[in-house]
């Protein structure tokens, strides 16, 4: 018996996940980084509590005590304080300083 060949007039299937193509005209939102939002948050009059900072970054409280002695203190024209009040969580916050002092 011959062999039947398909013959069909209709068009390749489309995959159906294909994913709409971007515009290249939008520009790109600049992204923050964890050591941004620590900075911003340090930043503060009244500066921030750890769990602030665990929330802000999404790391756990040693990771977070190790990002403030390991980096902030590094950074030049920055001085890192402990704030102790009578009641509540330590707090943290960092002033700048005239570097050479």
């Amino acid at each position: 018996m011959p062999r039947k060949t398909k013959t069909t007039d209709a068009p390749p299937p489309v995959a159906a996940t294909t994913k709409p193509k971007r515009s290249r005209d939008k520009a790109k939102k600049p992204r923050t980084t964890k050591k941004q939002a620590c900075l911003r948050l340090l930043r503060r009059e009244k500066g921030v509590s750890l769990a602030d900072l665990q929330r802000a970054t999404g790391w756990q409280a040693h990771s977070v005590r190790g990002f403030l002695s390991g980096t902030i203190r590094k950074l030049d024209g920055v001085e890192l304080e402990a704030l102790t009040p009578d009641r509540g969580p330590r707090r943290y916050r960092i002033t700048e300083t005239t570097v050479g002092s």
